[in-house]
């Protein structure tokens, strides 16, 4: 079975291009996902960064010089 995707950027269209593919012959189905919000909160790389601050594993460098010191030696 094949797919198509349609993106539609005006919501108040989104239900009329719904109704509309539905009377093509041979469409099985049509499904209306909204876009996911991404909250970075719940990434592993948050989560991560949040335990290296909470046990004291972070650094402060005043300029970019000072950075490359700390981390080269």
């Amino acid at each position: 079975m094949a797919t198509i995707v349609l993106q539609v950027p005006d919501d108040s269209l989104v239900s009329k291009v719904k109704q509309a593919c539905k009377m093509l012959m041979g469409v099985a189905s049509v499904k209306v996902l909204k876009p996911k919000e991404h909250d970075i909160t719940k990434t592993a790389g948050y989560k991560e960064a949040m335990d290296d601050v909470k046990h004291g594993r972070v650094y402060h460098a005043d300029s970019v010089e000072e950075m490359f010191k700390q981390i080269l030696g």
